[in-house]
């Protein structure tokens, strides 16, 4: 089936070897750990160094400068994410059917599904950025961001819609990149971003040098010069035709049908994505209603957090790859063979993490904070012996999830999001802080109850096999 409708996509003669290499189909494999490693070890090199500029501006928030600015950059925490993850909505969609395509060997289908997600992308960033200008300041009043705060958040913002564009190329790049077997284009990127990133926000914040000392404004400028760069890199990278998936001017025409088939699958998974990332919105309005030194304990365990589960992420992205491919190549035992071994090592290490993050939670919030802050670092602290012991079920939500949109069924994470949620999260929180008065503890103790039963819904999807019969 997949065949027949990808004969009427393209009939792109192969890029020249010398160019590129092919894409990388793993159904000419052997077993399954090792392709998960190969996949995941370099998700997760370059998650971590995802993470890592978010933690150098942590610290450079939380030791040169005071709690506005702290719980204004945890609003920029997850205002960023959310800009990021706008192009999910294609890059779900993007990766689920190049990975199909390439299981199938049919590779000029796959460098006409790319040509297609970017274009898509660059249309739809310039439509966000857009709004974003007009409605930032907006957006902060309904996050319950007030004073001083706000007035951080808005002028950070200024400064990241309108690279925008780059942001959300470098994501769509990068997802089809990942379907094609490709992981290390994301992670080669990421290593020049950070790099940039890192020193220019260190430079222009501390005045290093001859240049000028712009404290706040230097962190958002290093950010959107970061993003710059990785915009530019990875449209070099498709440009010369990186794995097989070349960009050409004739495939940028739009095809709609191939455009619909595409966003069928990634509306769904992008609204899953989009659904979390306004319910975490939501969730740190609440937080935020708590006063500065809740937003930024929040924050800073939020991101220690994030550390933890790093490794579930990028067993995520190998679950997906792995599972699309092998469907593609109709090998269903090893579609299901590889989603359990990437539970089984992802979450083996996302459960020490946890265990780690448990017993040394006060010296990892301390960390990132000055001496003056120790309150805010006990009351981190504290937050984060609560997640921890739901560190494996997180795993589990995260690994099984990707496993499920990457083999093109993203309609059931998106109604296992809504229940977790909408259901739990979100009612609870109000009632233990606002009703029962537990303060930022009592939002995190809702999570934990948000996290455990979107684990057994996603677990029973899985086992239930639906999820091998969707077409994509």
């Amino acid at each position: 089936m997949l065949r027949t409708r990808a004969q009427t996509v393209s009939q792109e003669p192969p890029c020249p070897v010398s160019t590129s290499r092919a894409p990388v189909s793993l159904a000419d494999s052997q077993g399954t750990l090792r392709p998960m490693l190969r996949l995941a070890l370099p998700v997760l090199a370059e998650q971590s160094l995802v993470m890592l500029v978010g933690l150098s501006d942590q610290m450079l928030t939380g030791r040169y400068f005071g709690e506005a600015h702290l719980a204004a950059i945890n609003l920029m925490v997850y205002l960023l994410w959310m800009l990021a993850s706008l192009s999910v909505v294609i890059g779900i969609g993007a990766t689920a059917m190049t990975a199909r395509f390439v299981g199938a060997k049919e590779f000029a289908s796959a460098r006409h599904l790319t040509n297609q997600a970017i274009l898509l992308g660059a249309c739809l960033s310039i439509v966000v950025t857009i709004a974003g200008l007009c409605g930032k300041d907006a957006l902060i009043s309904v996050m319950q961001l007030r004073g001083e705060a706000a007035a951080l958040a808005s002028h950070f913002l200024g400064f990241i819609f309108p690279v925008l564009p780059f942001l959300m190329l470098t994501s769509v790049g990068t997802a089809c990149l990942r379907g094609a077997g490709d992981m290390t284009a994301g992670l080669l990127t990421m290593a020049l971003v950070n790099v940039v990133n890192i020193a220019v926000s260190w430079s222009l914040v501390l005045g290093l040098g001859p240049l000028p000392k712009l404290g706040w404004t230097g962190l958002a400028v290093g950010t959107a010069t970061g993003y710059v760069v990785g915009g530019l890199v990875m449209i070099g990278l498709l440009v010369a035709g990186r794995s097989g998936l070349r960009l050409s001017p004739r495939l940028l025409k739009p095809d709609l049908p191939l455009v619909r088939r595409l966003l069928r699958v990634g509306i769904p998974g992008g609204m899953d994505s989009l659904s979390v990332i306004a319910c975490q919105l939501w969730f740190v309005a609440i937080i935020n209603r708590l006063g500065d030194e809740a937003a930024a304990a929040h924050g800073v365990a939020i991101r220690i957090e994030s550390l933890a589960y790093l490794p579930g992420l990028a067993f995520h992205v190998a679950a997906g790859t792995l599972a699309g491919q092998f469907l593609g190549a109709h090998d269903f035992r090893r579609a299901r063979r590889s989603v359990l071994m990437a539970c089984l090592v992802g979450g083996g290490i996302v459960a020490s993490a946890g265990a780690l993050m448990f017993v040394e939670a006060y010296p990892l919030a301390r960390f990132f904070l000055s001496a003056k802050q120790s309150e805010v670092a006990t009351t981190a602290a504290g937050l984060l012996r609560i997640v921890s012991v739901i560190m494996p079920a997180f795993a589990l939500v995260m690994i099984l999830s990707g496993a499920l949109r990457g083999a093109g069924d993203t309609r059931w994470p998106l109604f296992i999001t809504w229940i977790g949620y909408l259901g739990v999260r979100m009612p609870l929180a109000y009632l233990f802080t606002g009703y029962l008065l537990w303060g930022v503890r009592g939002a995190w103790y809702a999570m934990v109850a948000d996290i455990s039963l979107r684990c057994l819904l996603v677990s029973y999807r899985f086992w239930h096999g639906g999820w091998q019969r969707v077409q994509v």
